[in-house]
């Protein structure tokens, strides 16, 4: 590990103690009991869109068969898959947030200001998403922290760092953070949400 990349196990309490002092929310238990709770529906709804057609249904669709194909699928499989799904479902590109590199390669970071940099290999590239060797944070064109090989928690600690470093959301995922924000975290800022997340919120909702 370089020596001015930040060690994942000790920068995690103290993101969260930054997190908890500016919004009084416990991140961690906010983040999981929410995107738990809507997980069940929100694959529904991504389910149902795959099955369309178009651009969105096929992406949704890849998503889906990459997922069903785990040996072995569990808790946090569902929550990267709701976390890789939910920007294609918004219609949000996130190619340039998540971010991939061949274990052997060194990745060109220029021009990313925040991003999830996962290590895959060559033979496994589509499976590799949802077991990684690795997930890195990207701050500012430079690994920040290499944390565990799970992607809800990876994804968990830049939104803390977001709020830490009063970073802004990533340009191209403007409505996946604001989902993230609002409907997760349930952290208001008494701005209106625009069309495309007030419909999946009101879907989200609806029983």
């Amino acid at each position: 590990m370089p020596t001015d990349q930040i060690d994942f196990s000790k920068e995690l309490p103290l993101v969260f103690a930054e997190f908890h002092r500016i919004n009084n929310v416990n991140l961690r238990n906010q983040f999981y009991k929410e995107l738990d709770r809507h997980t069940p529906k929100l694959i529904t709804l991504f389910r149902d869109k795959a099955t369309k057609t178009g651009k969105i249904a096929e992406q949704l669709a890849k998503l889906m068969r990459i997922s069903d194909l785990q040996e072995q699928p569990d808790v946090n499989m569902r929550r990267a898959l709701v976390l890789y799904a939910l920007p294609v479902y918004l219609r949000e590109d996130a190619s340039k947030f998540f971010r991939t590199c061949n274990s052997a390669d060194g990745p060109d970071l220029t021009e990313t200001p925040v991003a999830l940099l996962t290590v895959v290999t060559d033979d496994t590239a589509d499976a590799a998403l949802f077991s990684p060797e690795s997930i890195s944070i990207v701050v500012e064109d430079e690994i920040l922290v290499s944390g565990p090989t799970n992607l809800a928690d990876s994804f968990l600690l830049l939104f803390g760092y977001v709020y830490a470093l009063d970073l802004q959301y990533p340009k191209n995922l403007e409505l996946t953070f604001t989902f993230i924000q609002k409907v997760v975290m349930c952290l208001e800022d008494n701005k209106p949400l625009k069309g495309r997340l007030l419909t999946l919120k009101t879907d989200l909702f609806n029983v």
